[in-house]
């Protein structure tokens, strides 16, 4: 008797029975979870509108999710580190060297008798400037050689810096007679601002704060240029003050024609000479190199014809052609003053002769013999 779920004449050949059918087909646990659909439980379904099945995240999706969590931070992070090198550098900047005050001494010299003039260009072609360039050409850049720490690049770069200082303070007419400070400012380290300011603003005669320590001044109520061509001659030289430092030493004279600022007229025989010398030493490092400005060290001026007793903190005080120096000396030192020690100097202007045209030489001037001096 054959089963009930069979027919009458058997099972049909060639079949097989439902598991058989479904056996190759392994439902295990990692299938189950990783199924998009689930059936819902029969008490789940006994509620109104349910559905047969319902819809599983993919675990895909919960991969993006967790890349995408992942990626937030890890900008968090990078955002905050570089927040952090940028207020606290892990490679901390060597301590920059400080730039020092500039200390001056200024020297009037009076003349012995009444100041000579003339015409300008008879005074520059008879006088002691005679040999002088005029202007720039006068500030000579001596040969180059590079140092042990810095190359000929940057010894040139120097010396082109200090050649600017010395054009800006000592020869641009704004600055002598203008009252301009600013074409010499801009080339003063920071550091030494607040003092060239204070100079600038309210000089004083304590060798820390003339104006004339840092540039060449007149004042221009009582002097103009009567000749805007300046006569110069000097020397400029180098060396290192360090690994990082370079020391660059000027030793200029300035010639310049003056006369007094009057309305009207001027006579034409009645500019002088008023004679500048500044030896000066700078000090460039590479941070100056690289903004071209530079330190000022020191600054020791000769200026005259003037009076000893002439206040020349805030601008030079010339004596024009004729006039005569005072029989004051200069201003007394106080030994029992606290603060910075000065004292007044003065000196004696005396001029040299120009120098004499050298003879031609002759067919015996190699066995003639120079006469002593």
């Amino acid at each position: 008797m054959t089963g009930r779920g069979e027919p009458p004449e058997g099972p049909p050949e060639n079949s097989s029975s439902g598991e058989d059918e479904y056996r190759s087909l392994v439902f295990d646990e990692s299938f189950v979870r990783a199924a998009r659909l689930q059936e819902f439980s029969a008490q789940e379904r006994m509620g109104e509108h349910a559905r047969a099945v319902r819809s599983l995240p993919g675990r895909a999706g919960r991969r993006h999710s967790r890349a995408a969590v992942a990626l937030v931070v890890l900008i968090a992070l990078a955002f905050a580190a570089a927040v952090y090198v940028g207020f606290r550098d892990p490679y901390p900047t060597p301590a920059g060297r400080h730039a020092e005050p500039l200390r001056t001494t200024l020297i009037p010299l009076a003349p012995r008798g009444a100041v000579p003039g003339g015409t300008p260009d008879t005074l520059f072609a008879t006088g002691p400037a005679v040999g002088f360039r005029s202007g720039a050409a006068g500030i000579n850049l001596p040969a180059v050689r590079r140092t042990k720490n810095f190359s000929d690049s940057q010894v040139t770069t120097a010396l082109i810096t200090v050649k600017d200082y010395l054009v800006e303070s000592s020869l641009d007419p704004d600055v002598l007679t203008g009252g301009i400070v600013r074409p010499v400012g801009r080339l003063i380290d920071p550091d030494q601002t607040p003092q060239f300011d204070r100079s600038m603003n309210a000089p004083d005669g304590d060798g820390q704060h003339m104006a004339t320590g840092w540039l060449v001044r007149f004042d221009p109520a009582e002097v103009e240029l009567a000749d805007p061509e300046i006569r110069v001659q000097g020397t400029l030289s180098y060396a290192e003050a360090g690994s990082d430092t370079l020391e660059v030493v000027s030793d200029h004279t300035f010639t310049y024609a003056l006369r007094p600022a009057v309305s009207g007229r001027h006579r034409a025989d009645g500019a002088s000479l008023f004679t500048v010398r500044r030896e000066m030493h700078f000090f460039v490092d590479r941070e100056d190199l690289r903004l071209h400005r530079l330190e000022v060290r020191s600054a020791y001026v000769q200026a005259g014809p003037q009076a000893c007793s002439a206040d020349a903190a805030g601008a030079l005080r010339p004596l024009f052609a004729g006039q005569r120096a005072d029989t004051r000396g200069p201003a007394g030192t106080d030994p029992y003053a606290t603060g910075l020690p000065t004292a007044a100097l003065c000196g004696t202007l005396e001029v040299s002769s120009p120098p004499a045209p050298s003879p031609l030489p002759g067919p015996d001037a190699s066995k003639s013999h120079r006469s002593r001096p």
